[in-house]
């Protein structure tokens, strides 16, 4: 690894499974200290005392990421505990589908507060450090629902919004050394889907192959293939990508 790798500090949100959980690992592989938050704290710790034991640094910390006060202390935490945070993966999610006559006032503000605050707080303060240092790399987790999903007024409006807020983070950033990406995921087998699959009462297994089957890959994706794709997104190689949402999904999509 370079050594200029092995000196910085990558936050994940959301990490305490799925998406988040795989790419912190990733990311510890490739030589970041990576600093795992999360509601779950204990799924975390598990998650960075592996990192830890694998010979990486890691620690783990409970924030609710919609709340201004908690991201600034936890956002300090990791900078005083790992180095200048320079790394963000805005993971954190939630699940609130509904059909619209049926979304509560509440499903709707959950939504926007976890996916759209969250990553706007969480950007703010993970800013300064990465202009203070002259080099950063923020990565939003879009989604394929943001080109509408039944079902899902709330979270489809959420991960659209976040691919407005990438580009616009690009274009503020970019003279700091800052890159701004998002990833659009297809379908990918995480208990987020395994859920959905519940609320629909339908088999998981049956779930994930009809899912494959309108899939030109002939396959659901994991969480590595994301974390993967995050792993270049945050790389020196990829510092003339900025502004792009790329979908991940095993297929072309709008």
């Amino acid at each position: 690894m370079a050594a200029e790798t092995a000196s910085r500090v990558a936050i994940v949100t959301g990490a305490a499974r799925g998406i988040g959980a795989a790419t912190a690992w990733r990311l510890a592989q490739d030589g970041f200290a990576v600093a795992l938050l999360d509601l779950d704290v204990q799924s975390c710790a598990d998650a960075a005392e592996k990192i830890n034991a694998s010979g990486g640094r890691a620690l783990a910390a409970a924030v609710d990421v919609s709340d201004s006060d908690q991201v600034a202390a936890v956002v300090q935490k990791v900078a005083d505990e790992l180095g200048a945070p320079t790394v963000l993966v805005n993971n954190a999610g939630i699940l609130r589908d509904n059909l619209l006559f049926k979304m509560t006032d509440g499903d709707w503000d959950a939504v926007m507060n976890v996916h759209l605050r969250g990553a706007f707080l969480m950007s703010r303060a993970v800013q300064k450090f990465q202009t203070e240092q002259g080099w950063g790399r923020i990565v939003n987790l879009s989604s394929t629902s943001a080109l509408g999903n039944r079902g899902q007024a709330n979270y489809a409006t959420a991960k659209a919004g976040l691919q407005g807020f990438t580009k616009t983070l690009a274009i503020e950033l970019g003279k700091f050394g800052v890159t701004v990406n998002a990833i659009a995921p297809g379908f990918i087998a995480t208990e987020m889907t395994a859920a959905t699959a519940a609320r629909m009462k339908v088999d998981f297994e049956d779930f994930k192959k009809a899912a494959a089957a309108a899939i030109p890959v002939a396959r659901v994706g994991t969480p590595d293939d994301i974390a993967h794709t995050v792993s270049f997104l945050v790389s020196d190689g990829a510092g003339f990508v900025s502004g792009q949402v790329i979908y991940v999904a095993g297929g072309p999509k709008d």
